[in-house]
């Protein structure tokens, strides 16, 4: 791959966007997008309105959850990214802006969605960033443990999609059936895959540079988003291919043989309030002859 990368002279460019600064640019586009998924949230603007001081903290978990999260996994203290001020001031603005601007103004100009597209692109560069921050981190911390790094990237990338029903609690929310574990968004799913990508890297055991990787990666995660989100769409590129391995390895059915079942299942034997309400009126209607 990278001799590929050498021809086509993408070494260089490569090198350059691996070590291309985050702050403040890409940041804000992470920090906006991440906001405004929150302010799209049942209830969230009723608790800005009612409690700010929680729509804030969960607006800092969305921004920050990820450092949190690995942070306590890896035996710091949760509040250790909080010591970098700009960071915090800059997520805090953006909150403001978004759920207080006069006539909603800010809102409408970052959920426009021209400009959203490219909030989006930019922000799964950070998260590809992310990920492979998190395995290098867990290496250094644990050189031969290969699944504390997957461990650690993974939820470097996922964000606050793991802490998701502990954000709801702070909205007042429980909603265990939510649970990111059990209902893998394509985000979280990614960054898992994108995990043990830069593991098997980080372990010389992928053939390509990290910065390679990092290129590839962000540009497959930046183009996914950008057309699901133009779509709105909510599936997966990789659902096909997970099915297929499911169905060998755990005899799952397949995506397709399960929409069929669900289609051919036989209609309930009950009757439908329709129904019922139609014999009640026949049973009248023979009482008045």
């Amino acid at each position: 791959m990278d001799n590929v990368l050498a021809v086509l002279n993408l070494g260089d460019f490569a090198q350059a966007f691996s070590k291309m600064g985050m702050f403040p640019v890409f940041d804000l586009a992470y920090y906006i997008v991440s906001i405004l998924y929150l302010k799209y949230e049942p209830g969230s603007v009723e608790v800005s309105r009612r409690s700010p001081v929680a729509s804030w903290l969960c607006a800092m978990l969305y921004c920050f959850g990820s450092y949190i999260l690995a942070d306590i996994m890896l035996g710091h203290s949760p509040l250790d990214y909080f010591q970098h001020n700009s960071h915090i001031l800059l997520a805090s603005a953006v909150w403001y802006l978004i759920f207080y601007c006069p006539l909603n103004l800010f809102y409408k100009c970052v959920a426009f969605l021209p400009v959203k597209l490219v909030l989006v692109a930019l922000k799964e560069v950070v998260r590809t960033r992310k990920i492979a921050a998190g395995v290098h981190h867990a290496h250094h911390a644990y050189h031969h443990g290969f699944i504390i790094m997957v461990i650690v990237g993974y939820v470097k990338g996922s964000g606050v999609a793991l802490m998701s029903n502990f954000e709801q609690l702070l909205r007042g929310v429980w909603r265990p059936e939510t649970n990111e574990i059990l209902n893998m968004s394509f985000p979280t799913k990614a960054s898992l895959y994108g995990a043990i990508l830069f593991t098997l890297q980080e372990a010389h055991w992928l053939p390509v540079s990290k910065s390679t990787l990092i290129l590839i990666f962000t540009l497959f995660m930046a183009t996914s988003k950008v057309v699901m989100t133009a779509r709105h769409s909510h599936g997966s590129p990789f659902t096909l291919i997970e099915s297929w391995v499911c169905h060998l390895l755990f005899g799952s059915p397949l995506a397709g043989a399960e929409e069929d079942h669900h289609a051919a299942a036989p209609t309930s034997p009950l009757k439908t309030k329709e129904e019922l309400s139609d014999g009640a009126r026949k049973r009248k209607a023979k009482k008045a002859e």
